[in-house]
């Protein structure tokens, strides 16, 4: 019995945390300059997106971490780049809910 308590408890410490996607460098998040920074510049600064799109007609590519906790605090944490037809930055988005990474 005390063998069977031990595997449904470890069982359920694997089962409280979850990671999705891959964390990847925050800081040059802040040196992306739109209408700039070009596709081959956001590959070599952030390595191959963890997933690849298309949003109002503009090649999107994203990075994403996220940690889910079923007891605990959730983090996450993602960067959404769009580019034009000449492979150049034209917008970006950055949220987080890691502590540090809050602006200061």
């Amino acid at each position: 019995m005390k063998s069977r308590k031990v595997h449904i408890g470890c069982c359920l410490a694997l089962l409280g945390c979850l990671t999705v996607g891959q964390a990847f460098p925050v800081a040059p998040v802040s040196r992306i300059e739109i209408g700039t920074t070009t596709k081959r510049e956001v590959r070599e600064t952030f390595g191959a997106p963890w997933r690849t799109g298309l949003e109002d007609g503009q090649e999107t590519w994203t990075w994403g971490h996220y940690r889910y906790a079923l007891l605990g605090t959730t983090r996450t944490r993602d960067l959404v780049v769009r580019f034009d037809e000449r492979d150049v930055v034209v917008s970006y988005s950055f949220n987080s809910s890691f502590p540090e990474d809050r602006p200061r």
